[in-house]
């Protein structure tokens, strides 16, 4: 890819394959000798980036599909399997579903880059294109693998993002049914997204293949926007690019590492860990993070069709930016007008990421047409006249006058900038997701043991926590990802297999056939799960009143509510996750008597903390319903605060193993960087 190898081997058998099967001459041309320029910034850095985050979501994605059911019945069950049950299943799951996340953050500021520096004007245009394609195989990927969860959010995302295809005109209904395999999103649609989902990654990697060609081919830009002139411009790629590309990996990994092992759903969806049903609609539907700008830009527009247009306009118009930039001076470091509009059209994407959380409605309409407007017209408008009326800066007479030392703070600092507003965008999605659902005061925040970097469980509340579901809750709510061989589990309430053996075999189970042909009632096992209460779902609706009681195994990571700007951001920070739990207790005593002005419905109950306020389960619990045979005070708040730190165990099962391997992987990364800092330091310091 960079052209005819230099490269010798002296080993007679090296010799025999080089002249059959010149690979080592090619890996030694495009990644050891290959000349970098020598004033490449740590923006440059990301592309190595997302080399590795593609290489870890291939591994994860198909070990994960080792596991995974794609059968609509069994999909939501086989990812909580894998979760639960698989060995370090936890850590795949959350490598994979957060790895997207990071993958976006490191395209979108390795696309930002490429705009900043004109890394798309001649001769790289094709290298420019194959990256969009890229991004939007990218983008397929990652929708497809949302979907397959099937989780409450999956399903209607996918149900809603397919039915845009509809407004294609002649052939739209035609395309959805073929998505769909059917007449609605089913069975079919989730292995054929669970198919293409396994496969694109490695389309991924091929176009990436052809993109590091295109680079090797057309030679890297740099920040200066200049061609090298002499070899005092450039500097092998290896040990240079290597060693300080290596660093920023490591940096990055450690800000991935945050994400995986403290706060590995800030990203996501709480209704994600409810399954999908088709007959409940989400109050606030809204795609991934990473898609909010486009989806803002859709929602703007009042045509379904051109909405759609729209959409699409906004990934392909980058395609063609080589040719509505016509400005000479590649950099903007040289050109103070499209540096000022740059910064502007970054904060319009990410004004357009956060109102793609809000709802379609009122102002947030008329904001987002705005903002669509000024999105295209960076593009349409401001490239093409900049091109022409602007007068740039000196540029340097080569990369050699260039200094580097001069830039690395200002990239640093800019990446910052950009990490900390995609979270703004992020968590204003996920605040203003919450806020529709919950629709009520904000929970109180209360003191956790299973809090912070270093958080366990009590074993004394997860035991009486056990205890008030076993004897309040279990009479209506089902957890049938638990089995009672989890009770003693490491990190869970500390019962012996003893204890735990005792506690199932106070339950009878149906089994059978037996060699006769009839079914048996037999003592519980320690493989078997927590007994439903109700033998169906229509028995359980008949003895609610019509509600439906939900199971509760996810139930502390299903529930969320408002903390209000700037507080989701503090959260990122201090790996604050206990919103479920805090909902939980809140709710259990959030009965009171309804205001007069409230309109409760017959059979319902007024709870200040419940969605709408009517909620058809009556107060579960008071003071002296449940024994405590520690000496605890027999109160609500003692009962609630119990059963909600059982409940996050169940939702959670793995939380202190994964707080604790996470402190070893930190410290680890934390060294590594300071030692692949300092090496970095040693290998640049012959290049300065």
């Amino acid at each position: 890819m960079s052209g005819p190898s230099t490269y010798q081997p002296t080993n007679p058998a090296l010799q025999w394959i080089e002249k059959r099967l010149p690979i080592i001459g090619l890996v030694h041309s495009s990644f050891i000798a290959y000349p970098t320029p020598r004033n490449l910034n740590y923006w440059w850095t990301f592309g190595g980036i997302l080399s590795f985050m593609l290489g870890v979501q291939i591994v994860t994605g198909v070990i994960l599909a080792m596991h995974y059911t794609p059968h609509v019945d069994m999909a939501f069950n086989s990812v909580e399997s894998i979760v639960r049950d698989v060995n370090y299943g936890w850590l795949l799951r959350y490598l994979h579903s957060n790895g997207a996340s990071m993958f976006f953050i490191a395209v979108y500021i390795h696309m930002l880059r490429g705009l900043y520096y004109g890394s798309y004007k001649a001769p790289r245009e094709v290298l420019w294109i194959l990256g969009v394609i890229i991004y939007l195989l990218m983008m397929a990927t990652g929708f497809m693998g949302y979907v397959l969860p099937w989780g409450q959010m999956s399903f209607w995302g996918a149900t809603v993002i397919t039915n845009l295809f509809s407004a294609i005109p002649y052939v739209g209904e035609s395309i959805v049914t073929l998505l769909w395999g059917g007449y609605s999103v089913g069975n079919p649609t989730l292995n054929r997204f669970f198919s293409l989902h396994y496969l694109l990654p490695f389309v991924i990697a091929g176009v990436v293949v052809l993109h590091v060609w295109a680079l090797h081919v057309a030679g890297q830009n740099n920040p200066a926007g200049v061609e090298p002139k002499t070899e005092k411009d450039m500097v092998p790629f290896t040990p240079y690019a290597t060693i300080k590309d290596g660093f920023g990996i490591v940096c990055f990994m450690i800000f991935y590492a945050w994400f995986v092992f403290y706060i590995p759903n800030y990203l996501g969806d709480p209704d994600n860990y409810i399954m999908a049903n088709p007959g409940v609609t989400p109050a606030h539907i809204v795609p991934e993070w990473y898609y909010l700008p486009f989806y803002a830009i859709l929602r703007s527009i009042p045509s379904k069709l051109g909405g759609v247009i729209a959409m699409f306009s906004a990934i392909i118009v980058l395609a063609f930016l080589p040719w509505l930039d016509t400005a000479k001076t590649r950099s903007s470091k040289y050109r103070p007008l499209a540096k000022q509009f740059f910064w502007m059209f970054v904060v319009v994407a990410v004004l357009l990421g956060w109102l793609g959380g809000k709802p379609a409605e009122g102002i947030y309409i008329i904001a987002g047409r705005v903002l669509t407007f000024c999105y295209f017209a960076y593009f349409l408008i401001v490239l093409p006249i900049l091109s022409r009326i602007e007068t740039p800066r000196a540029v340097p007479n080569s990369i050699a006058d260039d200094v580097l030392a001069k830039y690395g703070k200002k990239a640093a600092s800019a990446i910052v900038a950009l990490v900390l507003a995609g979270g703004l965008m992020a968590g204003g999605a996920q605040s203003a997701k919450a806020a529709d659902e919950h629709g009520g005061p904000t929970p109180p925040s209360l003191s956790w043991s299973f809090a912070g970097p270093f958080g366990k469980f009590d074993r004394g509340a997860l035991q009486r926590g056990y205890k008030v579901y076993k004897e309040v809750c279990s009479t209506c709510h089902s957890m049938s990802l638990i089995h009672f061989r989890n009770l003693a589990d490491e990190g869970g309430p500390g019962f012996s297999a003893a204890q735990a053996l005792a506690v199932a075999s106070e339950i009878k189970v149906q089994d059978g056939p037996n060699d006769a042909g009839d079914m048996f009632e037999r003592p519980g096992r320690l493989a078997d799960p927590f007994p439903k209460p109700f033998p169906n779902e229509n028995a359980a609706r008949a003895a609610n009143g019509g509600a439906y009681p939900p199971d509760l195994s996810l139930m502390a990571k299903a529930r969320n509510y408002d903390r209000g700007f700037p507080q989701f951001v503090f959260d990122f920070f201090t790996q604050f996750q206990e919103k479920g739990p805090n909902y939980i207790d809140a709710l259990l005593q959030g009965y009171v008597d309804a205001p007069k002005d409230f309109a409760l419905p017959p059979g319902a109950y007024y709870n200040r903390f419940f969605p709408g306020h009517a909620i058809k389960m009556p107060k579960p619990i008071s003071d002296d319903q449940v024994t405590y045979d520690d000496g605890t005070p027999q109160k609500v708040e003692n009962y609630a605060k119990d059963v909600s730190t059982f409940l996050m165990w169940t939702a959670e099962p793995h939380l202190e193993a994964r707080k604790r391997i996470g402190l070893q992987v930190m410290v680890f990364l934390i060294i590594f960087a300071f030692l692949m800092y300092f090496t970095k330091k040693k290998v640049w310091a012959n290049a300065h």
